[in-house]
C-alpha cells in the first residue's frame, strides 16, 4: 500500500471520530435513559463505531512513515483504545455481566464479527524492540547457567506409568505378528497365481479389433469420468466451498509480498524517526543562536515599557510575578473569557460580603428552616427522585484527549500542502514553530533573572529618593514561606526496601534462579481461535443465559488484559483492573491464554503457583522478602503479569494435611499486595481454575475483579478448529475427511483433547503417507475415545457457580427486577421486605 492509501484512511478514521464526537459532547447534558436495554444499546453502538475507528487508526499508525503525523496518531490512538476499555466497564455494570452480545447491533449496521475484532497495537512489541531482547538475552543467559539442573529435575520427574508400557508393547508386537502373517498370506496368493497361469496355457485367443475396442471404451470413460471430477472440483475451490488441493508457495502470494512490504516501511519508520530526531536537536541550536538576542531584547523592552506603565498608572513600581505563577509570561497573557469572568465573579464576591455581614439572626434562623425542609423532601422522595432520574453515563477521561487530537489534525494535517514531500520525512517548518517556543521560555528564564535585579534597583533608587524601606520584598518573603509550610504538611509513609543495596539485574537474576521468572512460550491472542456466537442477543431476550463462545473470551481477555498492559496511558486514566481469574474445565486453554498476555504485550511472567513456590522463601521472613522482590522487579520491570495456577486452592476451606505445597501461603499477603497497586503501575495478577466452586466465595472475589468463564467449545468452534489443526500439524484437508461429521461427534471435547488426538494421529509415517492414503475423521475416533470428554453437568455447574458471584447475583436481581415491574429498580422490593419483616415482629411481640 501507497502512503496515500493509509493517509486517506487516517482522513476516513477522523471524518468519522468527529461525529462521534458531537454525539459525545452534546452542547446540552442528554436527558437520563430509564431503559435499560435502550442504553446498552447506546453503549453497544458507541462500542462498535470505536472499534471500527480503532482498527483503521491502528493499521494507519503502524504504517505512516512521517515522524509528526505519528505523534498525532498515537495520541488519538491512545484514547480510543481507554474509550473502548471504558465503555466496556460501562456495559458490564450496566448489565452485570462480563460477557455483552450484540449480535442485533451488528445486523442494523450490516457488520460482521471480523469487522468488529479487536486488533493488538502492533507498537506494543515493535517501539520496545530493543530492550525486550536484551531481557530475552538476559533470559538465556540466566537459564544456560542452571539448564542442566533442570533438565535432570525434568528427566526424574518424567515416568512411563507401567499401563502405557505395557499398551506400548503390546503394540509392537501386534505388528510384528501382522506383518509376519501379511508376507505368509502374500506367498500363498503368489504360488496361487502361478498355478492358475500354468492351467490356462490352451486358452483361446480374442480379435485384436474387438479387444482394441473394449480398451478404448474403459480409457474414455475413466478419462472423461476423471475430467468432470476436476472440473468439479475447481469449481468448488471457485466459489469458496473447498480448500485449495495444490498448495501455492508462500513466497510467491499476495499476502507474502504485503508483509514484506510492511516489513520495508518500518524500516523507513525507523530511518525518518532518526532523523527527525537529529533535526530536533539541530534546528533547536540554530534558533538560539539567530534568533536568541533578539527575542532577548524585545522581551527586555517590554518587560521595560510594562514598569513604566503601571509607575505612571499607581505611582510605584509593580511586584514582579513569581517563577510558580509563570514570571514575565504572566504579564502579557491573554485571558480567556472564562478568566474575565472568575475576576469579575470574585469582585462581586469582595462587594457581596460586607452586605451579608450586616443581616442578622432572622436571615440564619430563615437559612435553618429551608435546610430543614429540604432534608425532610429528601427523606420522603428520595427513592422516587432515583428512580425518574434513570442511567447517566459516566464522565469519560479520554474523549477530551480524542478531542484535542482531532482538532490537532484539523488545524495541521488535514489541507496541509504535501505535494513536495513524497518520501514523507518530517515537517521543518512546524519543528521550528515548536523550537521556537522553547526557546521563548529558555530565553524568558534568563530574562525574569536580570529584570528582577533591575526592578529591585530601581525600587531601591526610588525608595532612596524617597527615605523609605522597600515593602514588597519582605511581602514576597511571606507568601515564599506559606507556600513551603503548606507542603510539609503532605508527607506519607513510604514502603521500607528491603533490598536497598541491590541492583535490578541482581534480583531479576535471583527470581529467574528460583524459578519464579520463567520463560513464556511463543503464543499469540489470534492462536486461540473460536468462532463467534450468534444466539447469544437472542436467548438473552427469552430470559436464557447464553455460554460465551470462545471468541467472547478472546475479546475480554483482549480488553481487561492485553490493552491496559500494553498501554500506559490507557492504564494511568482508564478503570483498573487489577486482577483476572480464568475458570474452565480442563483443556479449554487458560494457561495459552496467560502466556498470549504476556507474548502480546512483552511483559514478564511470575509464577505464584503453590506447587512452584513449594519450599522457596520459607518463614514470615521469606514471605516477606519473597512478595517484595516479586513487586519490586514487576514494578521496575512493567509491564508484569503474575501467574497463580489452581487458584481455588489458596481460598479451600480445608486443605489435605498431606499436600506438601502450602497452597494458603499468599492467602493474607497477596490482597494486601494488590491493594498497593496504583494506576501507573502495570501489573497484573491471572489466576486459572478447574474447580472454582472448591474455594470460599467471598475472599476468592475479593481477590480477583474480574471473571472469565471459557466453556467447552461448540459446534462452530469444533470446526474451525479441527480445520485450522489438522493443516497447523502438516495435514491436508480433503473431500475424504468428514470435518462437520468429526466436529458433531466430539462434542464435549475441548481444543487440549482436539490438540493430543491430532498430535497423535498425524505421525512423520503417516504425513508420509497422504498422499496414497487419504485422511479420515474415523482416524480421530480412537485417540479421542481414550480420553474423558467434559459432560454437560460439568459446565453447568461453572454456570450454576459463576450465578453465585456477586456480578451473577446482582444479574439475577435486576433480570427479576426486570419481570416484575418492566425494569425497575429494586428499591421497591427492599421496602416491601422491611414492611413485612416489621408486621412478622408485631406479631411475635403479641
Amino acid at each position: 500500500m501507497s502512503h496515500s492509501y493509509y493517509n486517506k484512511q487516517w482522513a476516513e478514521a477522523q471524518a468519522t471520530l468527529v461525529d462521534i464526537i458531537q454525539q459525545e459532547m452534546p452542547p446540552e447534558p442528554p436527558k437520563p435513559e430509564r431503559d435499560r436495554l435502550a442504553a446498552f444499546q447506546l453503549l453497544a453502538t458507541l462500542y462498535i463505531k470505536y472499534i471500527q475507528i480503532f482498527r483503521r487508526l491502528e493499521q494507519s499508525y503502524d504504517q505512516i512513515v512521517h515522524p509528526q503525523k505519528r505523534r498525532v496518531l498515537r495520541h488519538v490512538l491512545d484514547g480510543i483504545m481507554g474509550r473502548i476499555v471504558e465503555l466496556k466497564h460501562e456495559m458490564v455494570n450496566l448489565e452485570f455481566s462480563e460477557y455483552h452480545y450484540f449480535d442485533d447491533v451488528l445486523s442494523d449496521l450490516k457488520l460482521t464479527p471480523n469487522d468488529v475484532e479487536i486488533p493488538i497495537p502492533k507498537y506494543f512489541i515493535m517501539e520496545r524492540l530493543k530492550p525486550l531482547k536484551e531481557r530475552e538475552k538476559l533470559l538465556g543467559q540466566i537459564l544456560t547457567k542452571i539448564g542442566p539442573q533442570d533438565q535432570e529435575r525434568d528427566k526424574e520427574e518424567v515416568k512411563m506409568p507401567l499401563e502405557e508400557a505395557i499398551r506400548l508393547i503390546q503394540i509392537h508386537e501386534r505388528a510384528r505378528q501382522g506383518r509376519l502373517r501379511a508376507k505368509f498370506m502374500r506367498e500363498i496368493r503368489q504360488q496361487e497365481e502361478r498355478e492358475k497361469q500354468r492351467s490356462s496355457k490352451g486358452a483361446p485367443t480374442l480379435d485384436p479389433d474387438i479387444a482394441a475396442m473394449r480398451i478404448q471404451k474403459v480409457w474414455k470413460g475413466f478419462a472423461q469420468r476423471r475430467q468432470t471430477k476436476r472440473e468439479r472440483d475447481e469449481e468448488m475451490i471457485f466459489i469458496g466451498m473447498a480448500p485449495p488441493t495444490i498448495l501455492v508457495p508462500l513466497k510467491n502470494t499476495p499476502q507474502a509480498h504485503a508483509l514484506k512490504t510492511e516489513e520495508s516501511r518500518r524500516r523507513v519508520q525507523e530511518q525518518n524517526e532518526q532523523e527527525y530526531q537529529q533535526s530536533l536537536i539541530t534546528i533547536k541550536d540554530k534558533i538560539q543562536d539567530t534568533e536568541g538576542p533578539d527575542i532577548k531584547e524585545t522581551m527586555m523592552d517590554q518587560i521595560r515599557q510594562w514598569f513604566i506603565e503601571c509607575r505612571d498608572a499607581t505611582g510605584k513600581f509593580p511586584e514582579y510575578p513569581d517563577e510558580d505563577d509563570g514570571g514575565s509570561a504572566a504579564i502579557f497573557k491573554q485571558k480567556t473569557p472564562e478568566e474575565l469572568e472568575q475576576e469579575l465573579r470574585e469582585k462581586e464576591d469582595d462587594k457581596g460580603k460586607g452586605k451579608k455581614d450586616k443581616k442578622g439572626k432572622k436571615g440564619k434562623k430563615d437559612k435553618k428552616k429551608d435546610k430543614k425542609g429540604k432534608k425532610g423532601k429528601k427523606g420522603k422522595g428520595g427513592d422516587d427522585e432515583e428512580e425518574e432520574e434513570g442511567w447517566k453515563m459516566a464522565p469519560s477521561n479520554f474523549v477530551p484527549a480524542v478531542n484535542e487530537g482531532t482538532d490537532q489534525y484539523k488545524n495541521v494535517w488535514q489541507f496541509r500542502d504535501e505535494s513536495d514531500n513524497f518520501s514523507q520525512k518530517h515537517d521543518a517548518e512546524l519543528i521550528k514553530e515548536e523550537k521556537r517556543r522553547e526557546v521563548e521560555d529558555e530565553v524568558r528564564v534568563q530574562v525574569d533573572e536580570l529584570m528582577r535585579t533591575e526592578l529591585k534597583n530601581l525600587k531601591m533608587a526610588v525608595d532612596r529618593d524617597k527615605g523609605k524601606k522597600g515593602k514588597g520584598k519582605k511581602s514576597g518573603k511571606k507568601k515564599k514561606k506559606k507556600k513551603k509550610s503548606g507542603k510539609k504538611g503532605k508527607k506519607k509513609k513510604k514502603e521500607k526496601d528491603l533490598t536497598p543495596d541491590r541492583t535490578i539485574e541482581d534480583l531479576y537474576e535471583e527470581l529467574v534462579t528460583q524459578g519464579i521468572i520463567i520463560r513464556a512460550p511463543q503464543v499469540k491472542l489470534s492462536d486461540f481461535e473460536g468462532e463467534y456466537s450468534y444466539l447469544g442477543t437472542t436467548l438473552r431476550q427469552a430470559n436464557i443465559e447464553p455460554m460465551p463462545s470462545l471468541s467472547d473470551v478472546r475479546r475480554l481477555v483482549t480488553e481487561f488484559g492485553i490493552l491496559p498492559l500494553g498501554s500506559a496511558a490507557v492504564h494511568e486514566s482508564a478503570p483498573i483492573t487489577k486482577s483476572i481469574m480464568l475458570a474452565g474445565p480442563r483443556g479449554t486453554g487458560k494457561r495459552m491464554l496467560v502466556h498470549a498476555i504476556c507474548q502480546e504485550t512483552g511483559a514478564n511472567l511470575f509464577d505464584l503457583s503453590a506447587a512452584n513456590l513449594a519450599g522457596k522463601y520459607p518463614g514470615k521472613d521469606g514471605l516477606k522478602m519473597l512478595m517484595h522482590l516479586v513487586f519490586k522487579v514487576g514494578r521496575l520491570m512493567q509491564p508484569s503479569v503474575f501467574y497463580i495456577g489452581e487458584c481455588e486452592k489458596m481460598f479451600k476451606k480445608k486443605v489435605p494435611k498431606t499436600d506438601p505445597t502450602d497452597p494458603k501461603r499468599l492467602k493474607k499477603e497477596l490482597p494486601k499486595a494488590l491493594k498497593t497497586i496504583k494506576s501507573e503501575d502495570r501489573l497484573l495478577l491471572v489466576g486459572t481454575t478447574r474447580c472454582p466452586f472448591d474455594a470460599e466465595m467471598k475472599p476468592l472475589m475479593s481477590c480477583y475483579n474480574r471473571i472469565v468463564l471459557i466453556p467447552r467449545p461448540d459446534y462452530a468452534s469444533r470446526h474451525l478448529l479441527w480445520r485450522r489443526l489438522i493443516t497447523k500439524y502438516n495435514g491436508v484437508l480433503t473431500n475424504h475427511l468428514d470435518v462437520s461429521s468429526l466436529s458433531k461427534v466430539t462434542d464435549g471435547y475441548t481444543p487440549g483433547h482436539m490438540v493430543t488426538a491430532v498430535q497423535q494421529v498425524l505421525t512423520d509415517r503417516r504425513i508420509q503417507q497422504l498422499s496414497k492414503k487419504h485422511l479420515q475423521a474415523v482416524e480421530f475416533v480412537a485417540p479421542l475415545a481414550r480420553i474423558d470428554p467434559i459432560y454437560k453437568e460439568e459446565e453447568e455447574s461453572f454456570k450454576a457457580w459463576y450465578a453465585k458471584t456477586p456480578l451473577g447475583k446482582k444479574r439475577a436481581k435486576a433480570a427479576q427486577g426486570d419481570d416484575d415491574d418492566g425494569g425497575g429498580k429494586g428499591g421497591k422490593g427492599k421496602k416491601g421486605k422491611k414492611g413485612k419483616k416489621g408486621k412478622k415482629g408485631k406479631k411475635k411481640k403479641k
